[in-house]
C-alpha cells in the first residue's frame, strides 16, 4: 500500500455548515455538479492502488520469466524514487498554469509505463517501464490534490480525500486475487496492459473538471509553488542515486561507486527534508524521520513478502497474495481505529505504538524464515507490520500540520512525501544490495532482507520517542 492518497482522513460532512439559509441543499460529492469528478477522482487512485497490489503479486513471475531476479528490488524503488520527482515538478507547474496540463501528463506518463511494461522483453525494458510509472503516478497524486481545491468547496474536501484513502481498500481486497487469475489465464503481461484501458476510462469521467481547473498562471501562486528550483534538482539526484546505489551495489568490485551514490542520496535528503531530519532532532524532524522509516521498513518486508512465500513454501502467486489482501484490511481497521481514539490517545503514542508494532511484525517475519515455520505464521506477522502502519502512519500527517504554520505548511507537506517516497525507495535500493551479496555468500537472502527491515523499523522506534516537541 504505496503512496501518501493512504492517509486516515475522517469524513466530517455530516456536521453543521453554517449555510445561510436553512432550505438550501446540502452538498454531497454525488450530486449532480460533482458526480462524475468525483467517481474519475476514485477510479483513478483505485487503479494505482490495484496497478500497486498488482505488481507486487506478479513480480516474482516477471522477474523469474524475464530472468532479471537481479534487478527485482529495483523494479520497486525505481517508481518510488522516481515518484518524488514527479511529484515536485507537477506541484511548480500546477501553481503556475492549474493542475489540468499536469494531470493529463501525468496520465500520459503513467499509461506508457503501463504499456512499455506489458511490452517488455528484457527486465531492463520493464525497468524504464516503471521509471515512467513512477513519474506519472507521482505527479498525478499532486495534481488531483489541486483539483479538489478547485473544483470542490471546502465543506466536501474532507469526504474526498477520505474517499481517496477508502480506494485503497477495494485494490487490497480484490487486487492481489484479480493479478493471480489473469496472469495465470491471460499472462502477466495482461495485468500491465489491462490497467491502461481503465485509466483511460476514469480520464474520461473527470475531462469536464479538468477543463474547469485550468487556470490563468495570475491565478495561481500558493506557497507550494513558491519551492525553490533547487529543490527539482535535488529531488532528480537522489532519484537517480537511489537507482544507481542499487545498480552498482549488486555487482561485485563496485563497491565505492555505490558508497558515493549513498552519499549523494544523504545530501539530496538534507537539501529536501527539514534540518535535523536525518540525525532525529527532536519535535517536526523527527516526525517526519519516523515517516521516512515507517515507509522504509514496511515496503522493505511487502516487496519480499509474495517472493518469500512463493520461493521458501511454494505457495501459488494467488495464495501467495492473500497476505496483502488481509494487510489492507487490517492497515484500514487500525487506521479507522486510531481516528476514532482521536485525542484520546496522543500523536506521539500513535507514532510510538505504529513503529512498535511494524518493528514485532517484520521482526516475526524474519523468525519465521529462520525457523522455517508455516506459510500463516510469516503471513500473520506481515499483518502485524500492517496494523502498526495503519495506527501511526496517518498520526505523522496530524502531528506535521500541528506544528506547521502558514508559512511553512506547503514545505513541510512536501518533506513528509519525500521522506515517504525517497525512504521506501532507498530502502527497496539497499534490499537490493543485500540480497545480492547474500545470495552470493550462501546466506538466506530473504532473511537478510527482512533483517534490514527490523533494524530500520528499529529506528523508526527511536525516531518515534523523539516526535514530541521540545
Amino acid at each position: 500500500m504505496t503512496g501518501s492518497t493512504g492517509d486516515d482522513t475522517r469524513d466530517d460532512t455530516g456536521n453543521d455548515t453554517g449555510s445561510v439559509t436553512g432550505s438550501a441543499p446540502r452538498e454531497r460529492l454525488l450530486s449532480p455538479s460533482y458526480a462524475a469528478t468525483t467517481i474519475g477522482m476514485f477510479a483513478l487512485i483505485a487503479f494505482v492502488a490495484f496497478e500497486a497490489m498488482a505488481v507486487t503479486t506478479v513480480m516474482p513471475t516477471v522477474a523469474q520469466a524475464l530472468d532479471g531476479e537481479s534487478l527485482y528490488a529495483l523494479t520497486f524503488a525505481a517508481p518510488l524514487a522516481c515518484g518524488v520527482l514527479g511529484t515536485v515538478a507537477a506541484g511548480r507547474w500546477s501553481d503556475r498554469r492549474g493542475p489540468a496540463l499536469p494531470l493529463v501528463v501525468a496520465m500520459v506518463l503513467f499509461s506508457a509505463g503501463l504499456l512499455v511494461c506489458a511490452a517488455a522483453p528484457t527486465m531492463e525494458v520493464l525497468l524504464a517501464g516503471r521509471v515512467l510509472q513512477g513519474l506519472g503516478g507521482g505527479a498525478l497524486t499532486v495534481g488531483l490534490y489541486v483539483l479538489v481545491g478547485i473544483v470542490f468547496p471546502p465543506v466536501l474536501r474532507p469526504a474526498v480525500f477520505a474517499s481517496f484513502a477508502a480506494a485503497w481498500v477495494l485494490p487490497a481486497l480484490f487486487g492481489p486475487a484479480v493479478a493471480a487469475l489473469v496472469a495465470d489465464a491471460l499472462g502477466w503481461r495482461w495485468v500491465f496492459g489491462g490497467a491502461v484501458v481503465l485509466v483511460a476510462a476514469a480520464a474520461l469521467l473527470i475531462t469536464p473538471a479538468l477543463r474547469s481547473g485550468h487556470r490563468p498562471p495570475t491565478e495561481a501562486g500558493t506557497d507550494a509553488g513558491t519551492a525553490p528550483r533547487g529543490s527539482l534538482v535535488w529531488a532528480a539526484v537522489a532519484a537517480v542515486a537511489v537507482l544507481a546505489l542499487e545498480l552498482l551495489g549488486s555487482e561485485p568490485g563496485t563497491a565505492l561507486p555505490a558508497v558515493l551514490a549513498l552519499v549523494l542520496v544523504v545530501v539530496s535528503l538534507r537539501r529536501l527534508l527539514p534540518p535535523g531530519t536525518l540525525v532525529g532532532r527532536r519535535g517536526l524532524p523527527s516526525v517526519i524521520a519516523t515517516r521516512g522509516l515507517l515507509s522504509a521498513s514496511f515496503f522493505c518486508a511487502e516487496a519480499y513478502i509474495v517472493y518469500v512465500l512463493q520461493e521458501q513454501w511454494g505457495l501459488s502467486p494467488g495464495r501467495a497474495g492473500i497476505a496483502l489482501t488481509f494487510v489492507g484490511i487490517t492497515w484500514a481497521v487500525a487506521s479507522q481505529a486510531q481516528a476514532r481514539l482521536g485525542s484520546r490517545v496522543s500523536d506521539v503514542t500513535a507514532m510510538r505504538v505504529g513503529t512498535a508494532l511494524v518493528l514485532a511484525g517484520v521482526t516475526a517475519l524474519a523468525l519465521s524464515v529462520e525457523l522455517h515455520l508455516p506459510a500463516l505464521v510469516t503471513g500473520a506477522s506481515y499483518v502485524l507490520a500492517g496494523a502498526g502502519m495503519g495506527f501511526g502512519y496517518p498520526r505523522t500527517s496530524v502531528a506535521m500540520l500541528a506544528v506547521s504554520s502558514d508559512r511553512d505548511r506547503g514545505f513541510n507537506s512536501s518533506a513528509l512525501t519525500i521522506a515517504d517516497s525517497l525512504g521506501a525507495a532507498l530502502a527497496l535500493s539497499v534490499s537490493g544490495v543485500v540480497f545480492a551479496a547474500s545470495e552470493r555468500g550462501g546466506q538466506d537472502p530473504f532473511l537478510a532482507v527482512f533483517l534490514l527491515g527490523g533494524l530500520i523499523a528499529a529506528l523508526g522506534v527511536a525516531a518515534a520517542s523523539r516526535t514530541r516537541a521540545a
